[in-house]
């Protein structure tokens, strides 16, 4: 059928209903079939990667820890050397 005689037979209104009901339902279709399916997917790798964060998160402040222990060591060692020259100097 054609759509000027479907017009003329069912008048304007009615024929644009029919063709935004179906677009509607086009639409209604495309998300459950495509793009909630993409959302699911993309809320696990979301969670899996702020799962992957919070472990680098800990490996950086445990390595930092580290770090810090050993700037103090060296630190206290620099100290400790620079008491025995003063003594040595002194003695």
């Amino acid at each position: 059928m054609d759509i000027v005689q479907l017009v003329s037979d069912f008048g304007f209104a009615t024929v644009m209903v029919v063709g935004l009901g179906y677009f509607v339902y086009f639409v209604w279709q495309t998300i459950n079939k495509v793009i909630d399916p993409a959302v699911q997917e993309m809320k696990i790798t979301i969670i899996r990667l702020t799962d992957q964060l919070r472990l680098l998160d800990q490996d950086m402040i445990r390595l930092q820890q580290k770090v810090n222990t050993v700037l103090e060591l060296n630190e206290k060692k620099i100290d400790k050397t620079r008491e025995n020259k003063r003594r040595s100097s002194k003695g």
